[in-house]
């Protein structure tokens, strides 16, 4: 009498032969690809003899991976999701290398953590994850709407009213698949997690905007406003240059450190360093200092300027301003505020001092982006030469205008702290007057409106982060425990639903080929495809 573990269903032995094809056929499965297989074994497993005499042939590895009749949609997220884990992981652990032994940067990490605790793997967790699940979840809506719509399930439909017109609706696969974006969790709760969050969310908000601009719910005749001739992005940038402006002056910890020090940097007539002939033991106050001391005396409703050179007697800064009379004792006599002693203690005239940031700044910041934008056009090399002086003419008016961008927006928002003295009580908006200079500078957009939309965008990610650490600082409002990754599931969906109604809308070539890879479609740009086949059908 034998055991039914040690015979087969026919009286056939089991061994381990027999069992080793369902195990080679599922590694391949969820591995690698018939058609993959057959790129790699052609340019590299038949090139070397050791490869090819032990790998398996092509026609075997199409044998144990393509059987008909078995779907292969699991098995090709499962290789998709392996792929993007171990891509995401090497691009970072790169990262890493480069920053820390090229760049000089000290490791973040206090102490070396468990691999699996380390931050890199957990990002790459949840990105692959993610993959995974936004695939299997739209499949599985999509093959659940089907099934609800079939004469069969008309019965259930009577009863759950509610329920059938949520699962039968078109948006549910999208809305459904979105709930995947719940894995970003998997990363800590850190800065980062917090950027694709309002990466995600600014996203959003510019497809839906220009779904509804589309659609005519915005301008044109279903709204019967016509869209102003000025309308534009460019609108974003001075509220956002308002609100980092004041938060540069009074929470400058809520903006990214290299704004920061780009502003010191390109701030010379406002911000004086320590002079060449000033003794070396002598106390000398940093930027930061002479920052928050104009913070300071916009609390204090701006205090005026008393010349210790004309009157050695009369009574010093306050206590909290002591600190920066190696800068306002020698000022010149004929200054009368102490804001303009601090910010442009040898000339009396705030207009000239403006000037002169211009003449100053303004060929630093144009060497700077020469430099960029020399190095941004090598790939577009054949249009040098095949009309270099129309290319070189876009190249440098390009180059003129960012640099007056850049200046224009950093030197009014400086400037416009005396030009408000000048106008205002001292009493009058005494804190939030730095939000209108910022608002001023932030006007210079408009030189750059037609190039600088993504620079428009990523300056309201950076306002949107800097205003929620203000909001928690004073606060305004109190944080949610996963808050960021409701806020990513949220836009997610939004993205999925306009994808889904009007992938037009979507004017993002990249993030249409990540949303057509999201649900297993591959990365395929269908409204490029689409535009292209009626472009070659009109030209046969």
């Amino acid at each position: 009498m034998t055991s039914p573990a040690s015979d087969g269903p026919k009286g056939q032995r089991v061994s381990a032969k027999s069992t080793a094809d369902p195990i080679l056929r599922n590694a391949l499965r969820y591995t690698i690809s018939a058609q993959e297989y057959e790129t790699l074994h052609k340019y590299i497993i038949s090139r070397s003899k050791v490869l090819k005499r032990n790998a398996p042939t092509v026609a075997k590895v199409e044998r144990l991976v393509e059987r008909p009749g078995r779907d292969d949609y699991h098995a090709s997220a499962v290789r998709a999701a392996s792929r993007v884990f171990v891509a995401t992981g090497a691009a970072l652990k790169l990262y890493g290398l480069v920053m820390e032994r090229v760049l000089g940067q000290k490791s973040a990490q206090g102490k070396k953590l468990p691999f699996w605790r380390s931050p890199n793997f957990r990002l790459s967790l949840s990105i692959s994850t993610i993959l995974l699940l936004h695939r299997i979840l739209f499949r599985f809506f999509t093959r659940l709407r089907a099934q609800l719509l079939s004469p069969e399930a008309h019965p259930f439909r009577q009863r759950n009213k509610r329920t059938g017109q949520s699962l039968t609706s078109s948006l549910a696969p999208a809305i459904g698949a979105s709930l995947a974006g719940f894995m970003l969790a998997v990363y800590p709760s850190e800065q980062l997690r917090v950027t694709i969050a309002i990466y995600a969310l600014s996203r959003a908000a510019e497809f839906a905007y220009n779904h509804a601009e589309e659609e005519g719910w915005i301008w044109g005749q279903r709204s019967g406003i016509e869209r102003p001739w000025w309308w534009g992005s460019w609108l974003l940038f001075p509220l956002t240059c308002g609100q980092l402006a004041h938060a540069f002056i009074f929470d400058r910890e809520t903006v990214p450190e290299g704004l920061s020090d780009f502003i010191f940097k390109n701030s010379p007539q406002y911000l004086h360093g320590k002079p060449v002939d000033y003794p070396s033991n002598l106390p000398w106050p940093s930027p930061d200092e002479v920052v928050d001391k104009v913070a300071q005396m916009s609390r204090l409703n701006y205090p005026p300027f008393t010349s210790p050179i004309l009157f050695p007697d009369s009574t010093t800064l306050p206590n909290s301003l002591a600190s920066i009379s190696p800068i306002t004792a020698p000022a010149h006599p004929l200054i009368h505020s102490l804001t303009c002693a601090t910010l442009h203690p040898s000339d009396t005239s705030c207009l000239r001092t403006y000037l002169t940031y211009w003449i100053q700044v303004f060929p630093r910041i144009t060497r700077m982006f020469a430099i960029l934008f020399a190095v941004l056009s090598i790939p577009k090399y054949k249009s040098f030469y095949h009309s270099p002086i129309l290319s070189l003419n876009s190249l440098a008016s390009r180059i003129l205008r960012y640099a007056a961008f850049v200046a224009g927006s950093i030197g009014t928002s400086w400037a416009s702290i005396c030009l408000f003295q000048q106008l205002f009580p001292k009493r009058f908006l005494a804190t939030q007057r730095f939000f209108l200079g910022g608002v001023l500078g932030g006007l210079w957009g408009w030189i750059v409106r037609g190039d600088a939309r993504g620079e428009f965008l990523y300056g309201m990610r950076t306002s949107l982060d800097s205003l929620w650490k203000v909001g928690r600082k004073r606060g305004w409002w109190k944080g949610i425990r996963g808050g960021d990754v409701g806020l990513f599931v949220a836009s997610l969906m939004v993205i999925n639903v306009i994808y889904e109604r009007d992938a037009r809308a979507i004017n993002s070539g990249v993030v249409r080929r990540g949303i057509s890879s999201l649900r297993g479609e591959g990365l395929r740009d269908w409204v490029e495809e689409e535009d292209g086949g009626k472009e070659r059908g009109i030209e046969r």
